[in-house]
């Protein structure tokens, strides 16, 4: 191959992100929708018409532009793109288009993921993640999305935590297809590296020359003692095996949110400290170690792809997010080659198996009318991210 000819942002990427699932709303041919109302289904809630933001995308646009943000993290939706079997909709394709043109026309970076926790029912149908095939499914969409849209792509994540798809999936029985096997976690999270490596070199033959990384879950740990073997044994699959493989990519992209307690019997959650709405332990500072653990290990450039809070209290969600940004602060003084942060979410939107409860966005959205409204954390952001680098 080619060697890849790489263009990062001239500035750090300031934004916020979202999932096409989360907030597009009507994702009928996805493997999730089905999920929510199956017999067994974990979930509380139905993602419904989410925050439609499949039809308010311009809304959702100005809203980043208003807050001063030059960066914007979104997702495509394979089940759209593709919703049969090599049947890629020319319709869909284009509405994604006139999304990217929107954020270039607003001096928007657009931070486009690829594969966002969701399945085509098509692919779930044949095994997914299991399947022999599924890294020649994810080029052949990935390379149908590069020659449509790639000479608009900004930066590119080809799947959004892979680790947390293997484990809520197939160790945890969390997430469909609700498989509790930790020799089935650890093959597919092997076939979710080969996907990835497969999509991004698509992405690098095809138009554009965006900078092309994974998005990866990572947490803090603690290990209680009588744990450190069990602790080192899931951080390995969790997040080194990967983290090791990446030389090649562009950038590693760094998801974090909390500390983990682990005992002998697994995750200890009867621990004193300041929780989230999630049941998060109120962690901030896990940027640092997350970010210089990444950069130590993969030895590339780092964005912070995710990381936020949880709450409905505002006042805990600004708490945190200047924790993080004091966090963040310091990798920059210890010259650790960041590039961007991408605060979670934009808007309250569909959080998974815990339905519309937990509220991550720094905008509110009516369920009945998906009136956005800015919270005063999005104000606090739009400033803290405006001065950081003139304030010590």
């Amino acid at each position: 191959m080619a060697p890849h000819s790489v263009e990062f942002p001239d500035e750090f990427s300031w934004g916020t992100a979202t999932s096409a699932y989360q907030i597009e709303g009507g994702n009928e041919n996805s493997d999730w929708w089905r999920y929510e109302r199956a017999a067994g289904t974990l979930a509380v809630d139905v993602c419904g018409d989410a925050c439609d933001s499949w039809h308010r995308y311009e809304v959702d646009l100005d809203l980043v532009a208003s807050l001063g943000l030059n960066a914007y993290r979104f997702s495509i939706e394979w089940a759209r793109v593709e919703p049969e079997a090599g049947v890629f909709s020319d319709e869909v394709l284009d509405r994604y288009r006139r999304m990217l043109v929107g954020c270039h026309d607003r001096g928007i970076l657009p931070v486009v993921t690829l594969h966002h926790f969701t399945l085509p029912v098509w692919v779930a149908d044949r095994g997914g993640f299991e399947h022999p095939d599924i890294a020649d499914w994810m080029t052949e969409y990935a390379r149908e999305v590069s020659t449509s849209i790639g000479e608009l792509i900004g930066v590119a994540c080809t799947i959004n935590e892979p680790n947390i798809v293997a484990v809520m999936g197939y160790l945890l029985g969390m997430f469909p297809p609700q498989v509790t096997s930790w020799e089935r976690f650890v093959t597919v999270n092997e076939s979710l590296r080969a996907c990835h490596v497969a999509m991004r070199d698509v992405l690098r033959d095809g138009p554009g020359t965006f900078p092309v990384g994974l998005a990866l879950s990572m947490q803090e740990y603690e290990a209680l003692p009588g744990s450190e073997d069990l602790v080192q044994t899931f951080l390995e699959e969790m997040e080194d095996k990967y983290l090791l493989e990446l030389g090649d990519d562009d950038f590693a992209g760094v998801q974090c949110y909390t500390k983990l307690t682990i005992g002998p019997e697994g995750v200890v959650t009867e621990l004193e400290g300041e929780r989230t709405d999630m049941g998060y332990l109120f962690w901030p500072r896990s940027v640092e170690y997350t970010v210089r653990r990444a950069a130590e290990l993969a030895k590339i450039p780092i964005i912070i792809t995710e990381n936020g809070i949880g709450t409905s209290d505002d006042d805990q969600r600004i708490r945190y997010l200047s924790g993080a940004l004091d966090s963040l602060r310091r990798c920059f003084d210890d010259g650790v080659d960041v590039r961007g942060y991408f605060q979670w979410s934009l808007l309250d939107n569909f959080e998974w198996n815990f339905g519309y409860r937990p509220r991550f966005g720094i905008v509110a959205v009516d369920r009945t009318t998906f009136q956005r409204s800015l919270k005063p954390s999005a104000h606090w952001y739009a400033r803290a991210t405006r001065d950081f680098f003139t304030t010590a």
